[in-house]
């Protein structure tokens, strides 16, 4: 099959060429790299990527195709996706469709037989950058100037691009849990509500009033895109719940917010963290998780109220991986325990959050 040949130009002026994959065309956004092994259509489907252009690190990509089960949302929110080695005749007995089917199918720009080692090398070292990635035959010289244009970020609320614009309600039992939505994955829904909760999903910018209506038993919040300091206005109401002493349990974004709720500060990382295998210690059981991580900012020690533990750590970089709240049950991680994709050796936090539940 004739491909188009394209590039990967980042704002620093670098470029890395390959050849098209997916949809034709042209497309922006900050440039990471996931060091996952597998869950390519788990991570191009979470809406935590949402303005990012994906880097696999793992060089072959697509080899047990994708299916109609593996989604983490309603579509597909990543930018571009970057490979080394695309499986264009993959085998598995769950396989619906090739990789390449599905990226042409949801219109998504892609690039194969791209250095990928070379790119993760290079955000290492650099940190995270504005990019592009162009397979339509766009002038190399046109992509340089355009990337230096790509909007930061840090600069935009993707969460409100993500998140429900209604209310709705999954059933699943007696126990009532108000999910908000920053960018809420599928599969941490679908624990719930195996867990035996009623899910009430929530736009992010619902109301103390609106979330008190549906009298909750316990509170989620969820993962999300980009900067918290974006959502600001999730701050006020993530307050309230802690007041109303009702159990609140946070992922991700969730646990960035509530953070920043209690007067803490966050920062954005070098090149983030983004896989699943980055090792994480639970300060009071001493035992170390291996798990899934997909976020560019951590909550920083300073500033942290004395109300508050650290209860767990990267052994990579030491950052804040989990905090909880010595009087009230209020708790978070900045990790995935919804595994999905990762490991699951982490559930055990859900089970944790439903025994605080308000009875």
């Amino acid at each position: 099959m004739n491909r188009n040949k394209g590039f990967v130009v980042l704002e620093d002026g670098t470029v890395f060429s390959g050849i098209r994959l997916g949809t034709s065309g042209t497309v922006s956004g900050e440039i990471v790299f996931n060091t996952s092994m597998t869950g390519y259509q788990e991570i191009l489907t979470d809406p935590s990527y949402a303005g990012e252009l994906v880097t696999f690190t793992y060089p072959l990509i697509g080899n047990y195709g994708t299916n109609n089960v593996d989604w983490e949302s309603k579509k597909v929110f990543t930018q571009g996706i970057i490979v080394k080695d695309a499986a264009f005749n993959p085998c598995n007995h769950r396989m619906k469709y090739s990789l390449e089917e599905f990226l042409l199918e949801n219109g998504v720009v892609g690039l194969t037989e791209v250095d990928t080692r070379g790119i993760t090398l290079h955000l290492r070292d650099k940190g995270t950058l504005r990019a592009m990635i162009s397979n339509d035959g766009t002038d190399l010289e046109v992509l340089q100037e355009q990337v230096k244009t790509v909007p930061p970020l840090s600069d935009q609320d993707q969460v409100k691009n993500v998140s429900t614009q209604n209310p709705y309600i999954l059933p699943g039992g007696e126990k009532r849990i108000v999910v908000m939505d920053y960018g809420v994955k599928n599969n941490t829904l679908r624990i719930l509500q195996e867990s035996g909760c009623t899910v009430i999903v929530l736009p992010a910018n619902s109301s103390i009033d609106e979330i008190i209506g549906y009298k909750p038993d316990g509170v989620l919040l969820s993962n999300g895109p980009g900067d918290p300091k974006a959502v600001s206005y999730a701050l006020e109401p993530i307050r309230k719940i802690m007041e109303k002493r009702i159990p609140m349990f946070g992922i991700c974004m969730g646990h960035q917010l509530m953070a920043m709720a209690a007067g803490a500060n966050t920062y954005k990382l070098p090149f983030g963290h983004r896989g699943g295998n980055h090792p994480v210690k639970d300060i009071r059981s001493g035992k170390v998780f291996i798990t899934s991580q997909n976020h560019g900012y951590a909550v920083d020690y300073k500033g942290l109220p004395d109300n508050f533990d650290v209860t767990h750590t990267n052994l990579h970089d030491q950052t804040i991986e989990g905090i909880s709240h010595k009087e009230y049950n209020c708790s978070s991680v900045q990790y995935h325990p919804e595994a999905s994709p990762g490991p699951k050796e982490s559930r055990y936090l859900f089970d944790r959050f439903l025994e605080q539940l308000i009875y």
